[in-house]
């Protein structure tokens, strides 16, 4: 169900403070219905009259828009799978997952038209399940316990509970002005929270986006080298898994002063490259090595050896040929 026709959607979720989950499920619907009316009560007379429930209420029912997670006997899960022969146990669901679960694909849908995006079934498929597996199952897994994802107060969940109000400030306050400051605070983590959400889903569709224009950047140096024509395109998940004999990638950097050579990770987030530039260019920047290479308008190579550069696109290329000799340089 989508907000069409301007009919106000009340959405109400517990009073007091807040966490993540809650934050993050409103969140959610509230993109998904613009007119809406949020409340924050423990009154059940106005759960009960209320289109949403987030995170109070007792029930889990998606089809009555019940999205709780607390009440004796909940077990809602993503579903188990499969590892090194063993059944892995799916998390558990919070609020934040519960929502997700029967409405993500209706947030990332009200994204893609406000964006300006068009998105097939597929593509919002999979950006709804990248989603819950970078972020939103992080949420569940903190509310209930099932882990502690980061220390201190770093990772989302934790730097959304800073956002409570203390007893301090509270201080010498009534219960209507305590509630109202709760509530401002409330929005202002829904805020926040949504714009992460929000450039989350945007760099997944921006990867979803890369993946044919990389499928038909040419290859060059027997194919063992991959040309981008434009810097900043996510390559590395299509290359990995498609593209075995590729070792570099060369692209025009974010300033367009030169060309990068980038070596490729054995898998994704891995610092282990299918080959490293050469040991001898450690360090070194243009004319150290120029010097080294011969090539006239080399710009540097990184310490660790995984990615240089050159002025020209030429150059890059030929830092790429010696890169794949034997000898390198």
């Amino acid at each position: 169900m989508t907000d069409t026709n301007n009919t106000i959607t009340t959405i109400a979720t517990h009073s007091g403070s807040f966490h993540a989950d809650d934050v993050f499920g409103v969140g959610v619907l509230m993109g998904v219905f613009p007119s809406h009316r949020l409340i924050r009560t423990r009154k059940q007379e106005l759960i009960d009259a209320a289109d949403f429930v987030v995170d109070v209420g007792g029930t889990w029912d998606a089809a009555t828009g019940r999205f709780d997670h607390h009440q004796r006997g909940f077990t809602g899960a993503r579903p188990a799978h499969e590892m090194d022969g063993q059944t892995i146990p799916g998390v558990g669901y919070a609020s934040a997952g519960l929502v997700w679960a029967a409405h993500g694909s209706d947030y990332v849908k009200a994204w893609a038209r406000a964006n300006g995006q068009s998105l097939d079934a597929n593509a919002v498929e999979e950006v709804v399940r990248s989603l819950d597996h970078s972020l939103v199952q992080y949420l569940d897994i903190v509310d209930t316990g099932q882990g502690d994802v980061s220390p201190g107060i770093f990772g989302l969940s934790s730097l959304i509970a800073q956002l409570n109000t203390h007893w301090l400030e509270e201080k010498g306050m009534d219960q209507v002005t305590k509630a109202q400051l709760q509530e401002t605070r409330f929005r202002e983590a829904i805020a926040i929270t949504r714009k992460f959400l929000d450039h989350t889903i945007s760099k997944k569709v921006a990867q979803i986006s890369a993946v044919d224009t990389v499928r038909a950047a040419p290859r060059l140096v027997g194919g063992r080298v991959l040309h981008l024509q434009e810097g900043g395109m996510p390559w590395t998940r299509v290359v990995v898994d498609e593209m075995p004999e590729v070792m570099f990638v060369i692209y025009p950097d974010s300033d367009g002063d030169q060309y990068q050579i980038k070596t490729v990770p054995v898998e994704p987030g891995s610092f282990t490259a299918r080959l490293d530039l050469p040991k001898s260019w450690a360090g070194l920047r243009e004319q150290e090595l120029a010097a080294v290479t011969g090539v006239e308008d080399s710009v540097f190579c990184h310490l660790n050896l995984f990615i240089g550069g050159a002025r020209s696109f030429d150059g890059a290329v030929r830092l790429a040929e010696l890169a794949l000799t034997p000898s390198g340089a």
